[in-house]
């Protein structure tokens, strides 16, 4: 009989074609009753039927119904345009997420997420004793966290110097033999990472190298003080500066991945991420704006 029936949470969610997050909303508003038997949640058959009679079920054809129930804010951190894609794409993709942009460097990122503060990070970190990029700083970063690292874009870091390159900068050891002035990035940004470890493996002390201590904040900033005479050179990447009209000197191709932490809450989302770098359209989106998506998609790592 009708009256002896119970369902849970998750049933309700079936038989109403909606989300588990939804049915849980309308019990914590009190739109659908429900009692405990020991640490399971249960809906009397007859309860189900009542809040239908009421006319307060979900609409489940309706995605703005649901959107407005359950959609739930995810922080997605990093400064690359590429992640401005990846944002939209994940609020199209199911309706289920409402994504919130973050612009802060690289070892920022990671901070973000060991605090619970991101959803979604991207890093560019080049640790010189492996020669790899992102990997080993994650596993340092997130210590004791179930992650996954997966390959986003590539792109091509190296020197902005000046239009015709009148100081012949081509090497690293340059900035420290021709005695040039830099503009740095901000500490925790992956180019200042790059820079320190290529200092590092040369033997090349930081206070010998002079503007080493003016900073800015984004590629941009650094490539239009370099455009405007300010400093003999920086370290960015190369689409920057065709947007600065500089000259580029590529010195390494580097890694820019994304890492998310492997929890039940985050199941659906990397799902919905894994599913967007498959997607054809969504590669030709970033191959029309200059990006190189060569195993896009992939694992480099989970734990």
């Amino acid at each position: 009989m009708l009256g002896n029936e119970s369902y849970t949470p998750e049933e309700i969610a079936q038989m109403l074609k909606v989300s588990k997050l939804t049915v849980y909303d309308l019990i914590k508003k009190g739109k659908l009753q429900a009692y405990r038997v020991g640490r399971q949640m249960r809906i009397d058959a007859t309860e189900l039927e009542s809040y239908k009679v009421r006319g307060k079920e979900v609409q489940p054809t309706s995605p703005v119904a649901e959107r407005n129930v359950d959609q739930r804010s995810i922080v997605i951190s990093g400064q690359d345009n590429s992640l401005d894609m990846l944002a939209k794409q994940i609020e199209a993709k199911s309706g289920q997420f409402r994504a919130l942009r973050s612009y802060v460097g690289s070892l920022d990122n990671l901070i973000a997420m060991y605090r619970g503060k991101a959803d979604i990070i991207s890093t560019h970190l080049f640790d010189g004793d492996t020669f790899e990029y992102n990997v080993p700083y994650v596993r340092k970063f997130l210590v004791s966290k179930s992650f996954i690292v997966i390959k986003f874009v590539n792109r091509q870091a190296g020197l902005y110097v000046a239009k015709g390159n009148p100081k012949q900068i081509q090497t690293w050891q340059d900035i420290a033999d021709k005695q040039l002035e830099i503009v740095n990035r901000e500490p925790g940004a992956g180019a200042r990472v790059l820079l320190d470890e290529q200092l590092r493996l040369r033997g090349i002390a930081k206070d010998l190298i002079k503007g080493y201590s003016n900073e800015k904040t984004s590629h941009m900033a650094i490539a239009s003080a370099i455009a405007n005479g300010q400093a003999d050179v920086g370290v960015g990447i190369e689409h920057t500066a065709k947007m600065a009209d500089i000259d580029f000197v590529p010195m390494i191709h580097e890694s820019y991945d994304l890492v998310m932490l492997k929890n039940e809450r985050n199941q659906i989302l990397i799902s919905n991420v894994l599913s967007i770098l498959k997607d054809t359209h969504f590669r030709e989106a970033l191959q029309s704006f200059g990006y190189d998506y060569e195993g896009i998609g992939e694992i480099l790592w989970e734990q």
